[in-house]
């Protein structure tokens, strides 16, 4: 049976990533969440999450995370390649379904290339 998690190789994980990535990175805002995506040298797509103690208490915040996990995972084609993303929820996005989701993102990503 095949395993349909995100590998380690796929998370960021490490403080110095975070770091580079809010330093060198573009921003897309949406109503509910903010996504900040630079290009990255190993030329794969990675994920992290900023999730505020004010989105809500951990149950919440862990919700969302798998939201997004499972939004980016099924839909990798809609993020540019070779960049890496962190997103900074609102409590809003929690009303969303996955699809929804996709959608928006793949809309904003339309409009803007990344930084190469």
């Amino acid at each position: 049976m095949k395993r349909e998690g995100l590998s380690r190789a796929e998370r960021l994980s490490r403080k110095r990533d975070f770091e580079r990535v809010f330093r060198e990175g573009r921003r897309l805002d949406l109503p509910y969440l903010r996504v900040v995506y630079a290009p990255n040298a190993c030329g794969r797509r990675r994920i992290g999450f900023a999730v505020s103690k004010r989105v809500g208490k951990a149950v919440v915040r862990n919700r969302i995370k798998r939201l997004l996990r499972e939004t980016f995972r099924r839909n990798k084609e809609i993020f540019p390649p070779g960049c890496d993303f962190i997103f900074i929820p609102r409590p809003e996005v929690v009303r969303l379904s996955p699809q929804e989701l996709a959608r928006d993102l793949a809309e904003a990503f339309q409009k803007c290339s990344p930084r190469r």
